[in-house]
């Protein structure tokens, strides 16, 4: 059974769908989310974010999506006698913290190399720039340790065939954001594709923020009371030991 807001939603989804469809008979493409915000609680367990939109015509979607750009550290382990331990490491910069993409059909079925390269479309056309001096075999090394380390996190990947195109003019995918989704300003970019070219593209923000009792916490430890949250926390473990010896000289 469906639920009312679910109900709601699905009419509104397809009242818009109709309205897109019409007024895709002037522009080549148009595209939202059916929420431009993920609010992470204390019992967040990832979700799905609906995008949907319609286009004037047959042709190919992709969908991209990135997370806020950090720089990422990726340390290589040697084995030091009878210890491992950290023995180089390289500083990539300008590096989605989430990366996704979605299309109706595999990439290089449509999409010319070159052009995935100058848009940076597909994990491995991603640009992750480092100052290290390294050789490009090093370089390329640390780079595929990266790219694995987060393809197990759950933060990259791409899914084919997960874009489902109705009547050669709507389309509709689900986004999946996992429980460890970084917080920050998203940029989802829907492109339309036609003769192996762009021929319309639509980008869409959405919003990952902390709401609740865990954000505040988060914000009083990572902000400006840093120091304050600290020091309240070695006192609550020096009361939680002192509690502890208590009861054990007691029993």
């Amino acid at each position: 059974m469906i639920r009312p807001m679910t109900h709601a939603l699905v009419l509104f989804v397809m009242c818009w769908l109709s309205a897109a469809s019409v007024k895709a008979q002037d522009v080549p493409l148009v595209a939202d989310l059916a929420n431009h915000l993920v609010a992470i609680t204390t019992g967040f367990t990832g979700t799905n974010v609906l995008l949907f939109g319609a286009t004037n015509g047959p042709g190919d979607i992709v969908v991209v999506v990135r997370g806020p750009a950090k720089y990422e550290v990726v340390r290589r382990k040697d084995r030091f006698g009878p210890i491992w331990a950290n023995a180089s490491a390289i500083v990539f910069h300008d590096v989605p913290s989430y990366y996704r993409v979605a299309s109706n059909r595999p990439l290089d079925e449509f999409v010319p190399e070159a052009l995935l390269e100058s848009r940076q479309i597909g994990a491995n056309a991603v640009r992750m720039p480092t100052r290290d001096v390294r050789s490009e075999a090093e370089i390329a090394d640390f780079r595929a340790a990266l790219m694995r380390l987060k393809a197990e996190q759950n933060l990259y990947g791409e899914v084919v065939g997960n874009v489902t195109q109705m009547s050669n003019r709507l389309f509709r995918t689900e986004l999946y954001f996992p429980a460890n989704v970084p917080t920050g300003t998203y940029m989802v970019e829907v492109y339309l594709f036609r003769e192996g070219q762009i021929t319309s593209a639509e980008i869409v923000p959405l919003t990952i923020s902390k709401i609740g009792v865990g954000a505040d916490i988060f914000d009083f430890a990572h902000g400006k009371f840093a120091f304050l949250y600290g020091l309240v926390m070695i006192m609550l473990a020096g009361s939680a030991g002192w509690v502890a010896s208590a009861v054990f000289r007691r029993v």
